[in-house]
């Protein structure tokens, strides 16, 4: 709901919570979170998001990636983009 709204200030408020309610975040929840951050234009919060995925160890899928690549462009960030592109390309994660 948060991502499609644009509301990515809830969307890390709601990640956050649940950090603190000891609530397992899995692939889905940082999915529609790093999703919110993007159409929101937050580049930065969708690469913690991001990162502290792979932090946690949470499977990404290619939504999560294509959302944190899109972020990274939409900020006009290609660096950050360019290294994600990378790393996606040596990752597990299936592609169409």
């Amino acid at each position: 709901a948060c991502e499609k709204g644009m509301q990515w200030v809830q969307a890390l408020q709601l990640c956050s919570e649940m950090a603190d309610c000891r609530v397992e975040r899995n692939t889905i929840t940082y999915s529609a979170a790093v999703s919110a951050c993007e159409k929101g234009m937050q580049w930065v919060q969708a690469l913690q998001l991001f990162r502290e995925m792979a932090d946690s160890r949470v499977e990404r899928n290619m939504i999560t990636d294509g959302a944190a690549m899109s972020a990274c462009e939409k900020g006009g960030e290609w660096v950050p983009a360019l290294q994600l592109f990378h790393e996606m390309a040596h990752s597990s994660v299936e592609r169409n």
